[in-house]
């Protein structure tokens, strides 16, 4: 079998798990949120944060119990690094930077798991289990809250209630994550990866030397990793490293992880609203998007572009042999347009116009599919754009689910999607200004220009992935990603919960013979066009500077 026979197999495959799971996983989510009843272990979770998961909540205070909850998790986080040193199975590790310690408790509680160190020379037993592997269950579960309080907010009127915070967090974490987590990591480890508590032991003779190797709890951090569209692996090689992602059956199991919630909340969005329809409609956008960029990746990879990739005979540099050209492509896309940030390789290593398509996907706002959470109310927000600038095309005041969209839900929505490109931007021009930040690149000219590019693109947009080449672990990388990462993720959040609020206050709008049908394919195209020109004009310039230069010289 030919590698590129055997790549587009393995999309098949994965598109074929996907359509199984979409129409059962998206209308259990569907029943968990909307469910009256309260589960034993969540009646004593509830007891012990003191909240009552039966009041309903606005806004503004759904919004402050989602930072609230955040700013513990990034203080515990942070001491709990601060103090590895005294810790209980700590590997003899000691205690992580002050720098570090915040970048890193930044980038898990936001859902970026970027990385500026390696992990199994960085962080003990203690930290990775009780520290990162939680924040992966709990930073997924506030974005799929944050998400269905924006659905709530289309689906109710005359109220501005949009459901309880603390009940929305503890319900996915419970009935969803950890339940589809805990099968998968059984999976994993009957599948080779490892899954205890070991220390450092020493493996063989490596060119003269004794290589050593930590154990850990890989399969389960792993299992949530992918999941919780999270990304940050316990090996420095991420899901490169044979511990973590051991075959080619694992490979694509990850890779469903990663896409089967996303994709499923849209199911989830049409049934709570009560038009399945609807959900189909985001569903075919996302699909279009996220097929068009795995076909062009496929198409970059195997046609190796460039004098030393043809003499090669392929562009296997960074890849691991035993994914492959195929394996490699569709994860990478998995995990840009997601935002997961999880590599099986080095996208550094890519063709020019391959890394190019990696770190488009994050300035798309990672929404097709998105992260758990953030890919559906990142797409919910572009689809009140379309529906905005159809409104102006036919003069006819804009609505969307039978929803007025006036100039509040405008303002909100605009300042959505200028939030991270102004960060990735900015952060990314002052990189380049000042004189120290640009001596942590690698590589000179236009792919030196795209690694400090895609750290920001990667940091702002929550996904974690990194470019590797450039040295982040610096006083300036690790306080200005760590900046990027917290505006990236809370910001954004402000402007949908206040959207959500506005939209339930509404009165539905009944509808008319000129109401557009947003459950047709004209409002798929358009939406995909809506998308395409608002990334195009606002990135297209520094990806000019980088990947589009590098992939033409």
């Amino acid at each position: 079998m030919g590698p590129v026979l055997a790549g587009v197999l393995q999309l098949l495959a994965l598109i074929g798990a996907l359509a199984l799971a979409y129409v059962p996983l998206g209308t259990y989510m569907a029943r968990v949120y909307s469910s009256d009843r309260h589960l034993r272990v969540e009646k004593w979770i509830y007891r012990g944060i003191g909240a009552n998961p039966d009041t309903q909540m606005r806004w503004p205070a759904y919004l402050r119990g989602v930072l609230a909850f955040s700013v513990a998790g990034v203080l515990f986080l942070y001491l709990l690094q601060r103090l590895q040193g005294v810790l209980p199975g700590s590997l003899g590790f000691s205690s992580v930077d002050p720098a570090q310690s915040f970048n890193t408790a930044v980038s898990f509680v936001t859902n970026t798991n970027w990385q500026s160190y390696y992990g199994e020379q960085t962080m003990g037993h203690v930290v990775q289990t009780a520290g990162l592997a939680v924040q992966n269950f709990v930073s997924a579960a506030v974005g799929m809250a944050v998400a269905v309080a924006l659905v709530r907010g289309f689906a109710r009127s005359r109220t501005g209630e949009l459901g309880n915070f603390w009940a929305d967090l503890v319900r996915g974490t419970l009935r969803v994550l950890v339940p589809i987590a805990a099968v998968a990591a059984v999976v994993l480890v009957a599948c080779g990866a490892i899954q205890n508590f070991s220390g450092i032991h020493e493996v063989g003779q490596f060119m003269g030397g004794s290589q050593q190797w930590n154990g850990g709890a890989v399969a389960s951090q792993e299992a949530i990793k992918e999941l919780g569209t999270n990304g940050g692996g316990y090996f420095n090689a991420n899901s490169a490293h044979p511990f973590e992602n051991p075959t080619p059956l694992t490979n694509l199991l990850e890779i469903f992880l990663i896409l089967v919630i996303p994709f499923s909340l849209t199911r989830t969005f049409g049934v709570l609203i009560g038009n399945v329809k609807q959900g189909y409609a985001i569903l075919a956008t996302m699909g279009v998007i996220w097929l068009g960029f795995t076909a062009l990746m496929l198409w970059t990879e195997f046609a190796h572009r460039g004098p030393a990739l043809q003499i090669a005979g392929g562009a296997l540099e960074g890849k691991e042999v035993r994914f492959g050209v195929g394996g490699s492509s569709i994860f990478a896309v998995a995990t840009t347009l997601t935002s997961t940030g999880a590599v099986d390789s080095f996208h550094s290593s890519f063709t020019g116009l391959g890394g190019g398509i990696t770190m488009l996907g994050m300035m798309l706002g990672e929404i097709a599919p998105g992260g758990v959470g953030s890919g559906l109310y990142g797409i919910l927000i572009l689809a009140v754009i379309a529906v905005f600038i159809a409104g102006l095309m036919v003069g006819r005041t804009p609505e969307y689910l039978g929803k007025k969209i006036g100039a509040r839900e405008m303002k909100l929505a605009a300042a959505y999607i200028l939030v991270t490109p102004a960060l990735v931007l900015v952060f990314t021009a002052a990189s380049m200004a000042l004189p120290t930040p640009p001596h942590s690149m690698l590589n000179p000219g236009a792919h030196g220009f795209s690694e400090v590019l895609y750290a920001f693109a990667s940091a702002a947009n929550n996904n974690g992935s990194a470019f590797a080449g450039l040295n982040a672990n610096t006083d300036w990388f690790n306080t200005m990603t760590g900046l990027a990462m917290l505006f990236g993720r809370f910001l954004p959040m402000v402007f949908v919960l206040a959207l959500a609020g506005s939209l339930a206050e509404q009165k539905p709008i009944p509808v008319t013979a000129g109401t557009l049908r947003t459950e047709k394919p004209l409002f798929t195209g358009l939406l995909v066009g809506a998308i395409l020109i608002i990334t195009g004009l606002t990135y297209f310039p520094a990806l000019a500077l980088g990947p589009l230069a590098e992939g033409l010289a």
